[in-house]
C-alpha cells in the first residue's frame, strides 16, 4: 500500500511532516450501487453502443442532481511540482504539512482564446424535457457521507449550492412558463411565494439561472431572436468574475450565443476571426500555472491518481521490467507517483520502467513530458525509458508500434482519452482491439461521471448546467474567489468544455462524457472484466481526502466495483479496474 512518508509536490502536496497530526484511523467508502444515479438509465439511444444517450424518464427530463535534490531544466522541479519525495510502506499514518501550498498561485498565468466553426442540424427543445425530480428542502444544510460506517461530515451555512440553485430555477421556469409569463413578467415580479424564506441574494441567483433557461427553451425551438433578449438580460446580470453562479451563467450564456451564431450563419469556416483557435487537448499537456494550481487544490485528479496507481502497482510489483502505455499522457504528473511507489515498494530489484505515450498531434509537447519524467526518474534512480508512439490516425495504431518485451508486464491507462474517440467509433473499436491483443494485466481508466452526449440539445444543456455548477462550487471551496488560477482555469479551460458540448455538434463536439453503466456495456463487446479496486487503494483515496479541511465535501462512493469522486454527493469523476479475458469472444 502507497504510504505517503515525505512525499510533497512542493506547494501542490506536502504530505507528512513532524509538525503534522496523525490520524487512527480513516473513513471508507460508501459501498452503495450509483448504476442509477439521479434518473439515469442506460438506453442505447439508436446507436450500437448506447454512447448517444438521454437521460429521460416517460415523458419529461428529470431536473435531479446528478479532480532537496539537484533542479534540472524543464523538469518537474523547476516547476515546483515535485520536491522531497519517499514512500515508508512501513508508516500506516499520513501527516501533513501544507508550507507553500500557495506557491503556484504567484506564478502569472497567461490566457488564450480558442474557437472552431460548425454547421449542422439540431435538436428542437421542448418543455416535456424539463421536469423537477424530486422534491428536498434548501434549508442551508447538506450532509456528505463518506462512509456507510463513519461519521457523517456535514457542511452547514445558510447559502445554497450552485446546483440547489439552477433546480430552483427549474421548478420556478416551469411554474412560469404554465403561467405563459414573458421577459418582463419573470424580471418585475421576481419575489413572489417562490421565493418565501429566501435570501435576497439566493432569490436573485433563482432568477437570473430562470432567464438562463428561458434562453436555452428559446435557442431549442430555435426562435433566435427571443433567446437573444434572454441572453441580453443574462449577460447584463452575470460576470465571470463574481459568484458561482453568476459565472456559470456568464459561460453558458456565452456558449448559448455561439450556438445562434451558428445556427443563422455567424460562425462559418470561412470566418475563421470570429472562432476560437485554443487547443483544450495541447494546452493541457503544459504544466501551466492555472492547470497545476487545479491539480493541487481541486481533488479530484489527486485522488483517482492515487487510487489508480496503488491498483497498478499491486499488478506489477513482482516484475523486472513494467511497461506503460498511456493513451493521452498531458503533463505525465501522475508517473512521478509510480516512480515513488515502485522505489518503495517493489518486491524485486527494477531492471526498467519504460512508458510508451500514444499521440497523434503535439509531438514536441509529449516529448518535452518524456524530458521531464527522464529527469525525474535520474533524480529517483529509477531505470527509466520514454517512448513516443505518433500516427497521423488511430486506426493506424498496431500492437508492433510498442516493441514489447517478452519479460514486461504491461499496464495500459486511460485518463479522460476515451471520451474524446465516442464520436470516432471505427477509431475506439480499432484502439480497443489492439489493447485486446496486446493483453496487458491491467488497464485503468480515469472518466468524467456526467452524461454530456445526448443528441438532444436540450438534455445536454441541462446535464451540462448541473454537473458544471457542482464544478464552480468546488472551484470556489478549493480554490479561492480571489485565486488568479481558478480565474484561468475556469475562463480559458472550463469556459471550452462547456461551449464544446453547447454549441458543437458532429465530430468537432469531443466533450462527450458518459456513465460508468455505458463504459461496462462497451467494453464487454471487448470482453472486458470489470476488476474490484483493492481496499489499500480506496484507503489511498479516503486518507488523501482526510488529509485537507477544504476537501471535506468530497464524496467517496463504490459503482459495483468501481470508484465514483463526487462533490456534496453530485457524481464527478470515476475510476475504474479492467482486465481482458481471453477465454471470452471479443470483437475480432
Amino acid at each position: 500500500m502507497l504510504s505517503f512518508q515525505d512525499y510533497s509536490f512542493d506547494g501542490i502536496q506536502d504530505l507528512l511532516s513532524s509538525k503534522s497530526r496523525s490520524r487512527e484511523s480513516v473513513e471508507g467508502v460508501n459501498t452503495r450501487k450509483q448504476s442509477h444515479f439521479y434518473g439515469f438509465e442506460a438506453e442505447a439511444g439508436g446507436d450500437a453502443y448506447g454512447f448517444y444517450q438521454d437521460v429521460s424518464t416517460g415523458e419529461g427530463f428529470f431536473f435531479s442532481k446528478y479532480q532537496n535534490q539537484e533542479q534540472k531544466q524543464q523538469s518537474y522541479l523547476d516547476c515546483g511540482l515535485l520536491d522531497d519525495h519517499s514512500y515508508n510502506i512501513l508508516s500506516p499514518q499520513l501527516q501533513t504539512s501544507l508550507d507553500g501550498i500557495e506557491k503556484l498561485d504567484e506564478i502569472p498565468a497567461v490566457t488564450q482564446d480558442g474557437l472552431q466553426p460548425w454547421k449542422e442540424n439540431q435538436y428542437p427543445f421542448s418543455l416535456a424535457s424539463l421536469e423537477l425530480h424530486g422534491d428536498r428542502q434548501f434549508d442551508g444544510e447538506r450532509t456528505v457521507e463518506r462512509s456507510s460506517g463513519a461519521p457523517r461530515a456535514k457542511v452547514i451555512g445558510t447559502e445554497l449550492s450552485t446546483e440547489e440553485i439552477m433546480k430552483m430555477a427549474g421548478a420556478k421556469f416551469i411554474q412560469s412558463f404554465s403561467r405563459m409569463v414573458d421577459t418582463a413578467s419573470m424580471l418585475n415580479n421576481p419575489f413572489d411565494l417562490f421565493f418565501s424564506g429566501l435570501s435576497e441574494e439566493a432569490a436573485k441567483n433563482v432568477e437570473l439561472a430562470e432567464l438562463l433557461l428561458a434562453s436555452a427553451e428559446k435557442v431549442g425551438n430555435q426562435q433566435f431572436e427571443r433567446a437573444n433578449r434572454f441572453l441580453n438580460y443574462c449577460e447584463h446580470l452575470s460576470s465571470n468574475g463574481e459568484s458561482p453562479v453568476q459565472r456559470v451563467v456568464h459561460y453558458f450564456s456565452e456558449a448559448l450565443r455561439e450556438r445562434i451564431d451558428r445556427e443563422t450563419g455567424r460562425i462559418t469556416p470561412k470566418w475563421p476571426e470570429k472562432s476560437h483557435s485554443f487547443d483544450l487537448d495541447r494546452a493541457m499537456m503544459t504544466l501551466n500555472p492555472a492547470i497545476l494550481a487545479c491539480y493541487q487544490n481541486v481533488p479530484f485528479s489527486q485522488v483517482a491518481h492515487f487510487a489508480g496507481i496503488q491498483a497498478i502497482v499491486e499488478k506489477v510489483n513482482m516484475a523486472k521490467r513494467i511497461h506503460i502505455i498511456d493513451l493521452e499522457i498531458r503533463n505525465g504528473v501522475q508517473w512521478t507517483v509510480l516512480m515513488q511507489a515502485l522505489v518503495s515498494q517493489h518486491e524485486s530489484p527494477l531492471e526498467l520502467l519504460k512508458i510508451s505515450a500514444i499521440g497523434s498531434t503535439s509531438k514536441e509537447l509529449i516529448e518535452d513530458t518524456g524530458k521531464r519524467l527522464m529527469s525525474f526518474a535520474e533524480t529517483m534512480n529509477v531505470p527509466f525509458s520514454f517512448k513516443v508512439v505518433m500516427v497521423s490516425d488511430m486506426l493506424d495504431l498496431k500492437k508492433d508500434l510498442f516493441e514489447l518485451g517478452a519479460e514486461e508486464a504491461v499496464a495500459v491507462y486511460a485518463e479522460n482519452s476515451l471520451r474524446s474517440l465516442i464520436a470516432l467509433p471505427n477509431r475506439l473499436d480499432s484502439i480497443m482491439k489492439v489493447f485486446r491483443n496486446i493483453n496487458p494485466r491491467i488497464v485503468v481508466v480515469m472518466e468524467v461521471e456526467a452524461n454530456n452526449n445526448s443528441p438532444s440539445f436540450v438534455n445536454r444543456f441541462i446535464e451540462a448546467l448541473f454537473f458544471y455548477s457542482a464544478y464552480f462550487d468546488c472551484f470556489d471551496a478549493c480554490m479561492g474567489r480571489d485565486s488568479p488560477n481558478r480565474m484561468i482555469a475556469e475562463s480559458k479551460y472550463i469556459r471550452q468544455e462547456i461551449r464544446n458540448i453547447v454549441a458543437t455538434e458532429g465530430e468537432e463536439r469531443k466533450i462527450r462524457h458518459v456513465k460508468l453503466d455505458v463504459w461496462r456495456t462497451f467494453f464487454a463487446r471487448f470482453a472486458m472484466v470489470e476488476t474490484e479496486l483493492s481496499k489499500s487503494s480506496l484507503y489511498q483515496a479516503s486518507l488523501l481526502l482526510n488529509k485537507i479541511a477544504r476537501w471535506s465535501a468530497c464524496t467517496l462512493d463504490m459503482n459495483e466495483k468501481s470508484l465514483v469522486i463526487g462533490w456534496k454527493g453530485t457524481p464527478m469523476h470515476s475510476l475504474s479496474v479492467w482486465k481482458f479475458d481471453k477465454n471470452r469472444k471479443g470483437l475480432k
